[in-house]
């Protein structure tokens, strides 16, 4: 892999022509290398039917390649244009309201329209025709953001027709359907595909098979259309890489299927608004970290998103300064975005692309910042991008990092099946795994994230799988083969993939592998824990039934079985707190034979190939020899201040 590089996301359409080439020099001047341009662009592209400008684009694309800076092109199928909608009213997505939505922003389309989706292949043919080969072209981007504004999920006739076809071409049969769904309960069998509805609106929930299908038809249709797009642009722009901008905390969809029609994965990472809105911590963290964001939670998604496509990605868009749509939008703290900016690059990233140049001064996006203001002042991120320039020009920070100590299997379709069955007001997929994360994290271990087909764990120390709906037969293969230590539960293995609970109960492992049952579950409220001897369940606690070939590592209060080993597989029956999880973590990966350290809530470590990456969000300086940290610092020093950065070299 080469250094890494920035970018920045640019609207020429937004600005007089007059102002191009300005803007391009001071890009090009302040150490960027990628502009990604055109994603939102159609109503300028071809402002009805058949009425193609593509010559402004051409010109913006010469004007930008002729200061030597490399374009990402973005397909403008996120925001069709109003006379696109007016010919074909019903491509427009239903929510489960059975509300139609309007035009008038973006992503107002409907996966499933056949109709809009050849529209899509005509503009991106035309657009990939035309600029294919041009060689200020580096990379495509596909569509924007899928399920942004949660548009992933249509209830519309067409996504029914869709469904009901998606329906016989899995099943076959109807009552292959019908013993699947588990059909024969309150009657709801069916005679014919057709006879399917929608899983919504109906009087008590639905069924969770039927819904959990139609996420995954759902799924597939992202997929589809994803892939439309990539192969039309491999056809007429061969070299080219193919990029897609996935979101923060989004599960809708498969990002692990999409990854696989794509060359690098991107992502859109906004660190204060996704404190501020996505996040499951209390007032109090949100107080702390209001100017640094969470300290694990971006790199979380550094480490999802370098695994759905093979270690290749980006952040397309880095927040600058205060964003528009969060609650609360804080100014970030100086040397925060520099920090945000380095430690993309410690997990691997290829290119950190700020959003945007030059802040709006009309429209929806006016109160988001840029690297300018709207009078193309400097912004206060704009001497931070260019302190990383120059510190990336000069520093060697190899290439990619390789396999990393230790593993946490994600998977999406688990997160669609605790949505659909959540079984408690507090249970959520996404929030379990990354508690995991969040512990490993805090005791300075680097993490890859794998998904569930993984079929070969071998190199890791420590595997954590955290409440997965089924298990595929690679996985289960692959735990039986690992040598390095395991951690299940809760609520692993808990179905089968038609939603059904396991005829040997969970987690539906073979008894050489894991001999325990799990007898009952209960949901508990927050404020009713259930203590261990290292910390306490919350939320969610199993009561197992072991097996003469496992054993009760630590018990609960009440003497039911907390831990359960095997081997080298550990159970968690219940939903851990932080002090418990961080405990079992410990143990279990100084038993692998891994070092750990004990990071205060603010510093954070990535070793990445010869180098140990440190970051700080917290409010105070931290001296890092106190973890026993040797080595040479490369940047900056071994006193980390608030924001700071250190890369050091040589480290045990």
């Amino acid at each position: 892999m080469s250094a890494p590089a920035l970018g920045v996301c640019y609207y020429p359409e937004h600005w007089p022509e007059s102002i191009w080439a300005e803007d391009a020099r001071r890009m090009k001047d302040l150490g960027l290398s990628f502009v990604r341009i055109g994603e939102f662009a159609w109503s300028r592209l071809e402002p009805k039917r058949g009425d193609l400008r593509f010559d402004w684009l051409e010109r913006s694309i010469d004007t930008l390649h002729g200061e030597g800076l490399k374009v990402v092109l973005g397909t403008p199928t996120a925001t069709p244009p109003k006379w696109l909608v007016d010919e074909m009213p019903d491509m427009l997505p239903v929510d489960e309201n059975g509300h139609r939505r309007a035009f008038g922003s973006r992503r107002h389309y409907d996966f499933s329209h056949e109709g809009y989706r050849e529209e899509c292949a005509r503009i991106v043919t035309a657009l990939a025709e035309r600029f294919g080969n041009h060689p200020g072209i580096a990379a495509w981007q596909t569509d924007n953001e899928y399920d942004c504004h949660g548009t992933a999920l249509s209830y519309s006739p067409v996504a029914l027709a869709a469904y009901r076809a998606w329906l016989k071409e899995k099943y076959g049969t109807i009552d292959a359907l019908n013993t699947a769904w588990g059909n024969v309960f309150w009657s709801m069998e069916v005679d014919d595909f057709d006879r399917i509805e929608l899983p919504i609106a109906t009087i008590a929930d639905a069924n969770p098979p039927a819904r959990m299908d139609f996420r995954r038809f759902a799924s597939d249709q992202v997929v589809s259309f994803n892939r439309l797009q990539a192969d039309i642009i491999r056809k007429h722009s061969p070299g080219r890489d193919v990029i897609h901008n996935f979101m923060g905390r989004t599960t809708t969809f498969d990002h692990f299927d999409v990854g696989a029609d794509i060359d690098v994965t991107s992502w859109d990472a906004y660190p204060l608004g996704f404190l501020d809105d996505r996040s499951d911590r209390d007032d109090e963290w949100k107080r702390r970290f209001m100017r640094a964001g969470d300290p694990d939670f971006q790199a979380f998604h550094h480490d999802i998103y370098r695994a759905t496509s093979n270690g290749r990605w980006w952040i397309m868009e880095q927040q600058p300064g205060p964003v528009n749509w969060a609650s609360h939008n804080p100014t970030p703290r100086e040397g925060q975005v520099r920090l945000w900016t380095w430690e993309a690059f410690a997990h691997g990233a290829e290119v950190v692309s700020y959003f945007r140049w030059r802040q709006a001064p009309f429209a929806q996006e006016q109160m988001h910042a840029g690297l300018l203001r709207p009078d193309s002042g400097e912004a206060p991120a704009f001497p931070e991008a260019k302190k990383v320039a120059e510190e990336i020009a000069v520093l060697d920070i190899g290439a990619e990092s390789g396999q990393s100590a230790a593993a946490i299997v994600f998977d999406y379709p688990s997160s669609w099946a605790w949505e659909i069955e959540d079984q408690g007001a507090e249970f959520d997929y996404f929030r379990v795994v990354f508690d995991t994360y969040c512990a490993m994290r805090r005791l300075g271990l680097s993490i890859d994230i794998v998904p569930a087909s993984v079929s070969d764990l071998s190199g890791y120390g420590l595997v954590a799988v955290p409440a997965l709906f089924a298990f595929t037969e690679n996985l289960t293969q692959a735990l039986a083969a690992f040598e390095g230590e395991v951690l299940l539960g809760p609520r692993s293995g808990a179905k089968t993939k038609d939603f059904a609970i396991p005829e040997s109960l969970p987690p539906d492992l073979p008894a050489d592998m894991l001999d325990m049952k799990v007898a009952r579950v209960e949901s508990l409220r927050g404020d009713v824990p259930v203590p261990t001897g290292a910390g306490a369940f919350r939320f969610w606690r199993e009561f197992v039934e072991v097996g003469p070939k496992a054993e009760t590592e630590l018990a609960s209060a009440d003497g039911e079985p907390a831990l359960v080993r095997q081997g080298n597989l550990v159970y968690m029956a219940g939903w851990g707190d932080e002090a418990l999880l961080e405990a079992t973590v410990k143990a279990m990966a100084e038993r692998a034979g891994l070092s750990t350290v004990d990071l205060p809530d603010g510093v954070r470590l990535r070793r990445r190939g010869r180098l140990v990456f440190a970051v700080n969000y917290g409010n105070e300086r931290f001296d890092l020899t106190t973890l026993g940290l040797g080595g040479t610092a490369i940047l900056g020093s071994a006193d980390l201040a608030p924001s700071g950065v250190a890369i050091l070299e040589g480290t045990r």
